[in-house]
């Protein structure tokens, strides 16, 4: 017997928060990757050609995760009866790659070039000043996107850091990550800039380069392995597993949950399904029912449950 919700809260309304934050993002970097950009071509510093790296890099990841927050929106059909959720998780991979690929291979090559053949630096003053101007733009978009997480986390009554790790929102986990190695990555180029002026020496621009670059490896690693395991299917965690099954056991005429299985389709779609053991003597229209309760007990408890499947099944000796 199979129970599946089509209320209209469908997981397409959630998008539009997760929609706001990632075009301030995406507006944010590509402005700043201009003003790098030409900061480090009249500077001539290696650390600031790889920030340009970077934020072109976060652009094109940003509109990775436009293209996935529009196409995971699009309603179920005869083709994907559970919807396209799990698509926001293929776009979210991708730009998790491009951010590998854009920004730290650039920092790390630009950063072994300047140890290896040294670098002519002109004068930084323009690179401090745009450097100023992104970390307040870094900030205000970074602040965007931990006032979304905190929201969530507050709903959900998860601790922030808790919340941010496990968060099935892959698309603003990646804005308030990259975000935050951005203001991280501008620190170290500004730091790059000052220990060249101190000592004279190009080889802490060139340091500072290939730190960024590792930077954004961890950052790229961090989100490919969360898009990573939710592509290949996540289930709730366990207290929320456990809640799901105490949900079933207060049902009418039901028994026991012989087997529970919970898989996350996207930030607001969850699945259930499981084998659930009832009364003997329970008739058909008794345990059609019960299913039906229980749905309702689930969807209540949980609104991101959006298809509860449950199959009677007979307990074995």
């Amino acid at each position: 017997m199979t129970n599946d919700s089509e209320s209209g809260d469908g997981p397409g309304e959630g998008n539009g928060e997760s929609t706001f934050t990632v075009i301030v993002a995406a507006a944010a970097n590509l402005g700043i990757a201009v003003a790098k950009a030409v900061a480090g071509i009249v500077s001539g510093s290696s650390a600031m050609l790889s920030e340009a790296a970077h934020s072109v890099a976060d652009t094109v990841t940003e509109v990775m995760l436009l293209t996935a927050l529009k196409r995971s929106a699009k309603p179920a059909d005869d083709d994907h009866p559970v919807g396209y959720a799990g698509e926001r998780y293929v776009w979210a991979l991708l730009a998790a790659v491009a951010t590998f690929v854009g920004g730290a291979v650039f920092s790390v090559y630009d950063g072994i070039h300047t140890l290896v053949h040294g670098e002519e630096l002109g004068d930084p003053l323009i690179s401090y000043i745009v450097l100023a101007v992104s970390f307040l733009l870094e900030g205000f978009s970074l602040r965007t996107g931990i006032r979304q997480v905190k929201a969530e986390a507050e709903r959900m009554k998860a601790p922030f850091g808790t919340y941010l790790r496990h968060t099935p929102d892959t698309t603003v986990k990646a804005v308030v990550m990259e975000d935050s190695a951005a203001l991280a990555g501008l620190m170290l180029a500004a730091g790059g800039l000052l220990g060249v002026q101190i000592t004279g020496s190009d080889v802490w621009d060139g340091i500072a380069s290939i730190l960024i670059g590792a930077l954004l490896v961890y950052v790229a690693w961090v989100l490919g392995r969360s898009n990573a395991e939710l592509l290949i299917g996540r289930p709730l965690p366990r207290p929320m597993r456990d809640a799901v099954r105490d949900e079933l056991l207060s049902v009418p005429h039901v028994v026991a949950v012989l087997d529970l299985t919970t898989l996350i389709q996207g930030p607001d779609e969850v699945l259930v399904a499981a084998k659930v053991d009832f009364r003997d003597v329970a008739s058909a229209e008794q345990v059609e029912w019960a299913c039906e309760h229980a749905e309702t007990l689930l969807r209540a408890r949980f609104p991101a449950i959006r298809h509860v499947y449950l199959d009677p099944t007979p307990a074995r000796p």
